[in-house]
C-alpha cells in the first residue's frame, strides 16, 4: 500500500509538541527549543524510522552514535557545522545527510521543518 503525507502542510495540530532534548540532541546556551514531530512511518524492527519535524530557532549539538538521518528541508533555514568542519546552510528544498558518526552543532535560524528517514544498524 502506498502511503502518500503532505508533509509541507500537514497541520500543526497533527504534530506533537515537546521540548528538544537527550537522546536525540542537546540545546546550547541554556534555552528550551520547542519542537513538533509526527512518526508516519516505522519498520518491524524499529530500524527505520520516517516522519515530519519541525524546530522553532535555537542551537543544538547533535551526535549521531548509534543512528544516521538523511533529511529534507521543506520550510525555514539551518546552518550546520560538523566538528572541526566547515559550516553549511540548509535551506528549504535541500537536502541532507548525516552518517554514523556525524557530531556537530545545528543552528536554526527560522522555524525548520524536514521531513527525515532515521536508520540504525
Amino acid at each position: 500500500m502506498t502511503t502518500v503525507i503532505d508533509a509541507a502542510n500537514l497541520p500543526t495540530s497533527e504534530l506533537t509538541e515537546s521540548r528538544l532534548g537527550l537522546p536525540s540532541a542537546k540545546p546550547l546556551g541554556g534555552a528550551e527549543i520547542v519542537v513538533r514531530s509526527a512518526v508516519r512511518f516505522k519498520s518491524d524492527d524499529g530500524k527505520v524510522i520516517a516522519g515530519v519535524w519541525e524546530c522553532e530557532p535555537g542551537s543544538s549539538r547533535w551526535e549521531f552514535d548509534t543512528r544516521g538521518e538523511l533529511i529534507t528541508v521543506l520550510s525555514g533555514r539551518m546552518t550546520v557545522q560538523e566538528d572541526d568542519g566547515e559550516a553549511a546552510e540548509i535551506v528549504a528544498g535541500a537536502t541532507a545527510y548525516f552518517p554514523i558518526g556525524w557530531h556537530g552543532v545545528w543552528t536554526v535560524h527560522e522555524t525548520l521543518r524536514k521531513v527525515y528517514v532515521v536508520y540504525k544498524p
